[in-house]
């Protein structure tokens, strides 16, 4: 299996109505130091409607600035849909959403 294997693997278990972060994805896809390669390969996601990139958010709960998938607000409104509420700030709480595998 490659790395970017690993990676949609692992994406492909988040729960609906949950987020992690791109450090946890590395980590559960073998190597804790591979969370540029997530974002890297979440930006090539071969199978959008099946890999759900859009669950995957910084360490902070920020959705990422430019998403591939449609355009700027395109991730927050796929989270909202699936129920998630974001703060004020305009970051998700992790400890209410966050799912760690």
């Amino acid at each position: 299996m490659t790395v970017f294997e690993k990676i949609y693997e692992v994406v492909k278990t988040i729960p609906r109505g949950k987020v992690t972060t791109y450090g946890q994805v590395a980590l559960l896809a073998g190597n804790p130091r591979w969370s540029r390669v997530v974002g890297y390969a979440l930006h090539k996601n071969p199978q959008p409607g099946i890999i759900p990139c859009h669950r995957v958010v910084t360490r902070n709960g920020e959705v990422a600035k430019s998403f591939a998938f449609g355009g700027e607000n395109a991730q927050r409104e796929l989270l909202e849909k699936e129920g998630i509420v974001f703060m004020e700030d305009g970051t998700i709480d992790l400890k209410k959403y966050g799912w760690f595998g």
